[in-house]
């Protein structure tokens, strides 16, 4: 496995800074590398190079069909990297090697295949031209233009596919970008820089540079830095937007949620619980869609939760980079301390722990699939985000009790309903208040469609053509074609 260590990516070139992060293999709770410690400086030479390559038009002068070829042959070296990718992954976040290359690695593919379509086509538009006082002969269209530099920050839940999501959207609009990845997870980004320069992407339209709060902070209240894109949580999301107003910075933010999976009594048990499982126990509950809320109709929740109990107690926990582990570590000892002491405060409440909750046999930060029951729709564990593989189970009885709970939460990104009633699943669909409603499904993506949230969970949407339209600015053209022009005085 090649990692690259105690460097960053500038200029087209990794350069080694003396400033070291430990990053930790969650498996083991060992030091896997060291990354860097990214300073204002190196931000700040970073965005003098993507500020120069804006103004120079390195990327945007190539013809667009070169550019769509050069993003479609870092999608296509990303598929053929994934054991690559995947090892990494597995390493310094704990992501089992099963899901990354099952999942994580094609959609990442697939999401730059995508923004890849999206360079060649056209904008702007012409419109109809309509004048107080005399009418004339003009021509009016609006022009779509990159906004400059891009200020991308990722979590380190899914350390390829956040990147792609964000670094695809800027270079398709056009904008050249500086990436800081979470301080757990950065040698990922690392091994995607290196592919995007392979595939041809000019010096300068990406610098990634590792580090913590110093890097991230200066790159949001850069005065060169126009837009930011940021996905992590609620809270630093707030303080994203607070610094970004200094500067009136423009900033897409996808934040947290605590999404609700709504089972019906019309559903088949076994494909519930199947529904169930993949909602919550996905990447060891560490997904900000996760259905880590399930509401199941009182005809169907005994054998809900007794067919539920017996699933989970068959699932494999252990070494990321065990194929046969269904479920791997959380990312660090700080998130194995918040999840543990979110099971705490479930049994505490009066919560029923069904199955879980209990010591997994390993050194690494390992947490077992953990399922309470007897929850109510205010209690901690059924209104906070924990972010690991910890089900809230909440029986309801009519539709109105369903959709009631489901949208009392401060959160808004996905919810789910299961049933094979039509016109009751239409219902739920328009009336969940979230950015992503499945029906009979739960965490299927496409890039085609955007992505984003309601209330606390974001501002803006990435995926979808959508995606692009924050990275660029609007500008309105009128072309006098009158032979006389006009005089008033």
């Amino acid at each position: 496995m090649n990692l690259h260590e105690g460097v960053i990516f500038l200029n087209g070139e990794f350069q080694e800074r003396s400033a070291k992060l430990t990053v930790i293999n969650p498996s083991t709770a060992q030091p896997l590398g060291y990354s860097v410690e990214g300073s204002a400086d190196d931000i700040d030479a970073a965005v003098k190079l993507a500020q120069a390559a804006h103004d120079s038009r390195a990327w945007t002068s190539i013809d667009p069909l070169e550019r769509t070829r050069i993003l479609g042959r870092a999608a296509q070296l990303i598929r053929e990297r994934e054991a690559d990718f995947s090892a990494v992954m597995s390493a310094e976040m704990g992501m089992t090697l099963n899901f990354a290359g099952w999942m994580e690695v094609p959609m990442a593919a697939n999401a730059l295949d995508f923004f890849a379509s999206l360079i060649p086509q056209p904008k702007g538009v012409t419109a109809p031209f309509s004048l107080a006082g005399p009418q004339g002969d003009y021509l009016a269209m609006t022009l779509k233009q990159p906004i400059g530099v891009a200020g991308l920050i990722t979590p380190w839940n899914f350390p390829l596919l956040m990147p792609v999501w964000k670094v695809g959207a800027a270079l398709a609009a056009g904008c050249p970008c500086v990436l800081k990845p979470a301080p757990q997870s950065p040698f990922t980004a690392l091994l995607l820089a290196e592919v995007l320069h392979e595939a041809g992407v000019p010096e300068g339209l990406l610098s990634v540079i590792p580090g913590s709060d110093e890097a991230g902070k200066a790159l949001v209240a850069h005065p060169g830095v126009p837009k930011i894109a940021f996905t992590g949580s609620t809270e630093t999301g707030k303080h994203i937007m607070r610094s970004a107003a200094d500067h009136l910075k423009r900033v897409t933010l996808e934040l947290g949620g605590k999404s609700a999976n709504i089972f019906f009594d019309d559903t088949d048990v076994e494909e519930a619980v199947s529904g169930a499982l993949f909602g919550i126990f996905l990447n060891s509950g560490q997904v900000c869609q996760a259905g880590s809320r399930v509401l199941v109709q009182r005809g169907i929740y005994e054998a809900f939760t007794a067919r539920l109990k017996a699933r989970v107690e068959e699932m494999t926990v252990g070494d990321a980079g065990d194929f046969t582990s269904d479920i791997g570590p959380v990312v660090s000892r700080e998130q194995w301390e918040r999840v543990r002491g979110y099971i705490e405060q479930g049994k505490a409440s009066g919560a029923t722990l069904l199955t879980g909750g209990v010591g997994v046999e390993g050194d690494g930060f390992f947490v077992p699939p953990t399922v309470f029951t007897g929850v109510t729709a205010k209690m901690s564990i059924a209104t906070e985000e924990i972010f690991g593989p910890v089900l809230a189970v909440i029986p309801f009885d009519t539709e109105e009790e369903a959709l009631s709970i489901a949208n009392l939460t401060l959160y808004g990104l996905a919810g789910a309903v299961w049933t094979r009633d039509i016109k009751r699943a239409l219902r739920f669909a328009r009336d969940l208040q979230a950015g992503t409603v499945w029906v009979n499904t739960y965490q299927i993506l496409s890039p085609t469609l955007p992505f984003g949230g309601f209330k606390q969970s974001g501002l803006g949407r990435e995926l979808g053509p959508q995606a692009l339209e924050p990275y660029l600015e609007t500008k309105s053209v009128i072309v006098d074609l009158n032979d006389t022009p006009m005089q008033m005085f």
